[in-house]
């Protein structure tokens, strides 16, 4: 892997981060709002479960 293909990881993890707040932005707000009164082990758990989601679709690339 070099660091062009990184870079373009990134930016495609930027434009997908950036749609929500452009496409729904008060929907995207009351996300946010929910997600700061999740406590600790919820967010670690959802943490977890996204790294685990991740893992298994860089395994089938």
């Amino acid at each position: 892997m070099d660091w062009a293909e990184l870079l373009r990881a990134l930016a495609l993890v930027l434009v997908i981060e950036g749609l929500m707040p452009f496409v729904a932005p008060g929907r995207w707000r009351q996300a946010l709002i929910h997600i700061v009164g999740l406590g600790d082990r919820a967010l670690r758990t959802v943490g977890f479960l996204l790294i685990g989601a991740g893992v298994i679709l860089l395994n089938f690339s």
